[in-house]
């Protein structure tokens, strides 16, 4: 099946299929085509095997018809279905919600340890700004503010060790 998605605020054709069952995947994006191995680390993360041999470890926070986060070492990319978007915005329209408006979750995207944190509460961060550095498996993990704000909440102390999904700081 080929996807429409947002990708970095980009529109991109995106198709993935699992070639075999031995964790092998094809996927294509804008007509590119990458074979990669994954194995699974946990609910939300996936070791990946390139073909020029870099591992990635990359893991996925979010909800697949508000939008999906998916967090690399070397940044965030915010991924959504922009007919999902669409279908989600007309269906809070007379309540005035929106998909971009309300707070913004930063959350663990696997289990681990904090080791820093880089954002205040009361503190004005921009879209792409580290929020928080969670060690998992002998890497540290960023996380960064999905979008511009002020940090309401920051759940966490560095040295904190954190399960996949526990809320870390809240952007608005």
């Amino acid at each position: 099946m080929i996807l429409q998605v947002e990708i970095g605020g980009h529109l991109r054709q995106v198709s993935a299929e699992r070639i075999g069952s031995q964790g092998r995947f094809r996927f294509t994006i804008d007509g590119r085509t990458l074979e990669v191995n994954a194995a699974r680390v946990d609910q939300r993360a996936w070791s990946l095997l390139m073909p020029d041999g870099l591992q990635h470890l990359v893991s996925v926070s979010g909800n697949p018809s508000s939008g999906l986060t998916v967090h690399l070492r070397t940044g965030d990319l915010l991924v959504t279905r922009p007919d999902l978007r669409r279908r989600a915005g007309s269906a809070s329209a007379g309540s005035g919600a929106s998909t971009r408006s309300g707070p913004a979750r930063i959350v663990a995207p696997m289990p681990g340890k904090v080791v820093r944190i880089l954002a205040a509460v009361g503190q004005h961060v921009q879209a792409g700004q580290g929020v928080v550095v969670v060690e998992a498996m002998k890497m540290e993990n960023e996380l960064r503010a999905p979008r511009s704000g002020v940090v309401k909440e920051v759940s966490v102390q560095e040295g904190t060790s954190v399960e996949a999904g526990a809320l870390l700081a809240v952007v608005e």
